[in-house]
């Protein structure tokens, strides 16, 4: 039998978007529809390209997915709405977002947001990782300062149905290797540069001044310019998978410190590979750390230290506290978000 062609949108190819595209290849035939989007100077060329592709493919088509909102949801869901074809808007996180303080979420950009606020309406239904990017709010960053964010929260009368579809991870990929073993007292975060305040690495960077005996790594970004490193924290910049899974089975402890976080993906990986987390009242950090780990009430580098301290004190065990990795196993392996996600598709 032949497959059914899917038109699959997405403006970049992070490695959760490469697992859908690899289980989502095993019962549909792709037509992957992609641009440099960062060039916000060619966004009105890539919109008119777009508008001819998507229309070339619309009746060939079983339904749409997109990735992310944004300017390149926009023709994909309205055509698919004219020509009565399913659309479905995984969001991620920034397009469910909004906080000018840090310059970050597609939502604070007006012109931005409406184009989003079009493509969620018009969608068939609306995929969230999280139950966060629906509504929810945290004074993390600024005590007694209540910041909300969601989909709904920016757009309360939106009917567009949602279904709530977490990340998934390949555990056969995530391990430990107990024949590596742990570098004692060595913690590990990634973010990239732009992410630097968004997830915590200022703190990281304090944090390592305060504890000179142990060893700090950033993936995913090189040494930032006008601040003051001390000498262990270690920026390792941008890593093959491969590299920083070794990274991850070699540390002890695994910051997430985010001011806002979509979903957790590394947080996800490093605990498949035994690091004991770390991380934020926010979003949904806490659901997947649970009891596995420890969680950071509010942005205050003395409060981190302080829950810091017993954690220490017993190097990389917690008293019988369960397993990350099996967390992560239970409600977050990638066979759940297949099938999750083929429930709801069209065969």
């Amino acid at each position: 039998m032949p497959k059914s062609k899917v038109l699959l949108v997405t403006p970049s190819f992070q490695s959760f978007i490469q697992q859908d595209i690899i289980f989502l290849s095993e019962r549909y035939e792709l037509i992957i529809n992609t641009y440099n989007w960062k060039r916000k100077e060619l966004a009105p060329l890539y919109l008119a390209m777009q508008f001819f592709h998507v229309l070339a493919h619309i009746n060939q088509v079983k339904f749409v997915l997109v990735h992310f909102g944004g300017y390149w949801s926009f023709f994909p869901s309205l055509l698919g709405k004219l020509f009565q074809k399913p659309v479905f808007i995984v969001l991620h996180g920034t397009d469910c977002a909004s906080i000018p303080d840090l310059n970050y979420g597609s939502l604070r950009i007006p012109v931005l947001k409406w184009f989003c606020q079009k493509s969620y309406e018009w969608a068939s239904m609306l995929l969230p990782v999280s139950s966060s990017l629906v509504k929810s709010s945290n004074d993390f960053y600024q005590q007694g300062r209540q910041i909300a964010n969601g989909f709904l929260h920016h757009f309360p009368e939106l009917k567009t149905r949602y279904q709530v579809i977490p990340n998934g991870f390949d555990i056969n990929f995530w391990i430990p290797d107990t024949a590596l073993g742990k570098n004692s007292k060595t913690f590990i975060a990634v973010l990239s540069a732009e992410q630097y305040i968004l997830k915590g690495g200022d703190l990281i960077t304090e944090l390592a001044k305060k504890l000179p005996d142990y060893t700090f790594y950033i993936a995913g970004m090189q040494s930032p310019n006008g601040i003051m490193i001390p000498s262990n924290l270690k920026f390792l910049g941008k890593l093959h998978p491969k590299d920083l899974r070794t990274y991850y089975q070699k540390s002890d402890f695994f910051l997430q410190l985010s001011i806002f976080e979509g979903f957790g993906c590394a947080l996800c990986e490093a605990m498949l590979c035994g690091c004991i987390p770390i991380g934020s009242s926010v979003n949904h950090i806490p659901e997947i750390i649970g009891n596995t780990g420890y969680i950071l009430p509010r942005r205050d580098i003395n409060l981190l230290r302080k829950i810091l301290q017993p954690i220490l004190q017993q190097e990389n065990t917690i008293e019988g506290a369960p397993s990350p990795r099996e967390r992560v196993i239970r409600f977050y392996n990638l066979e759940n978000r297949k099938n999750l996600l083929f429930s709801l598709l069209p065969d």
